[in-house]
């Protein structure tokens, strides 16, 4: 294993950690809500909020597919060092990172059962940049309506047509990372 695979890890694990999984958590508690995350400085491409989400989220019991943009043999050691995750296939992925071109088709990712919906991929999708503006959102979480620069509208308004299945996304850009659940109604800005 290359040396630098060891680097760019959080330098306090247990309080990086804790506020980089707030983040998380708050950006997909409030679709377009824009959070700010530090502590992870992964291999390029990937940006540092990408890196801060795959050491917080996942773990040897965790699934990552790397899309072909960021499947790299320096991220695949800093994977294994920092995460010990497994990297698998789109269709048995917990998380898929990567452009949204390269992500797709979106049809690879599990989208959950009837049963257990939350059996499902999330997708880490690195974006050029994350304004809040663009598409429209409203659903849970919201109290009026938000905006968030989307990639592709249609793709993400099928998704809530399929609610309760469908994945969720994290969009990410240098240090700030954005939620968009599958609850989410995704239109047109007015």
């Amino acid at each position: 294993m290359d040396m630098t695979a060891m680097d760019g890890g959080f330098a306090d694990p247990p309080r990086e950690a804790a506020l980089a999984f707030r983040a998380a958590l708050q950006a997909m508690a409030r679709p377009g809500r824009i959070e700010q995350v530090s502590g992870a400085v992964p291999p390029a491409p990937v940006s540092r909020a990408a890196g801060a989400l795959l050491v917080t989220l996942c773990d040897p019991e965790t699934g990552i597919y790397l899309a072909p943009s960021h499947d790299t043999p320096a991220l695949r050691e800093w994977i294994t060092f920092h995460c010990a995750a497994p990297l698998v296939g789109p269709s048995h992925a917990d998380f898929a990172l990567g452009t949204w071109e390269a992500l797709q088709p979106v049809s690879a990712y599990r989208i959950g059962t009837p049963e257990y919906p939350d059996r499902s991929t999330t997708l880490i999708v690195e974006m050029d940049r994350l304004d809040p503006a663009g598409a429209r959102l409203t659903g849970p979480g919201i109290k009026a309506e938000a905006a968030l620069n989307l990639p592709d509208l249609a793709a993400f308004q099928a998704n809530r047509a399929r609610f309760p299945l469908g994945f969720d996304c994290y969009f990410t850009c240098g240090d700030r990372l954005a939620g968009l659940p599958r609850s989410t109604t995704v239109t047109e800005a007015g």
